[in-house]
């Protein structure tokens, strides 16, 4: 269970004053649980299994990369599953993509109320879920747990902890970044562009780490969460034309601009040697193609 589809490829790309960022494309590590939700899901699986548990149950919005990686994850590894859905009214629309991929591979839809949704992590919510599924094993919003945090800690190798003096990813539930940090060298400096405007990140970050050698950015460029514009999509498509790099508009694209921005303005030292981690949700690009305020969670 859980193998990779092979060697994780790498590309650099060449910047002034002699920088340069190597993308580590964990994107490309599973055909369809993309990066970053491959190894957050790994060991919870494993857990599942190990339990005896054979249904599964989370937690996201609309556009969630999340749910998209377990219903695939679900479907591969030999588990029902259902998601809990923010938004009561999608229920009347047609599925997006996202959601009937999901559909497709047999994930239940449980559309649900913001209000409701903002108690999802009460024991009240949660019995009630196991009521209706009693074999069922609750992965959290995001799939971020301490479990999560283990296996995004197998993403960087021992030469990336020797290689690259930066490290740099996309922030969304803190997961990820909790898991490069207690991977990383004590030498290395890790930078989390995070994917909304909220503080409350770096204190989730906290508690999973003594190390203080990173920190995180806020979303304070295009909005928040779910928010980008027609500089940013077309940031997206340049990349995409002179490093045939693919990014997404909601976390790897912004994460890379930002990060293309700062090197543009002198913030990182001449020789910088920086590793870019490609942490996938290319899927939920199909619902990018324009400029949008919509919450894309």
């Amino acid at each position: 269970m859980f193998e990779l589809a092979g060697a994780i490829p790498y590309q650099t790309i060449a910047f002034d004053r002699d920088i340069t960022v190597t993308v580590k494309r964990v994107d490309l590590v599973h055909p369809h649980i993309s990066g970053n939700k491959f190894y957050k899901l790994k060991y919870n699986l494993l857990a599942a299994r190990a339990q005896g548990k054979t249904h599964l149950i989370s937690f996201g919005g609309a556009y969630s990369n999340h749910i998209h990686a377990l219903a695939h994850a679900a479907h591969e590894y030999g588990f029902s599953a259902s998601a809990y859905i923010r938004g009561q009214e999608l229920a009347e629309q047609p599925l997006n993509p996202t959601l009937q991929d999901a559909a497709d591979l047999g994930m239940t839809l449980h559309f649900i109320s913001r209000a409701d949704y903002r108690q999802k992590h009460t024991p009240e919510f949660l019995q009630a879920a196991l009521a209706r599924y009693p074999d069922a094993y609750i992965i959290p919003e995001g799939g971020s747990n301490a479990l999560a945090i283990q296996g995004c800690e197998e993403i960087l190798s021992a030469a990336d902890t020797q290689d690259f003096e930066i490290i740099v990813c996309a922030v969304g539930t803190g997961g990820t970044i909790a898991g490069l940090i207690n991977a990383c060298a004590p030498t290395q400096r890790i930078i989390g562009y995070a994917a909304l405007n909220s503080d409350y990140l770096s204190a989730e970050v906290a508690k999973h780490t003594d190390k203080r050698n990173w920190h995180i950015e806020p979303e304070n460029v295009f909005g928040g969460y779910g928010h980008f514009n027609t500089e940013l999509l077309d940031f997206i498509d340049a990349t995409a034309a002179a490093h045939q790099l693919p990014l997404d508009p909601i976390y790897t694209g912004k994460a890379f601009y930002r990060l293309c921005t700062q090197i543009a303005a002198g913030d990182f030292a001449p020789h910088s040697r920086i590793l870019f981690i490609h942490s996938g949700g290319l899927q939920g690009h199909r619902a990018a193609t324009t400029p949008t305020s919509a919450t894309m969670c």
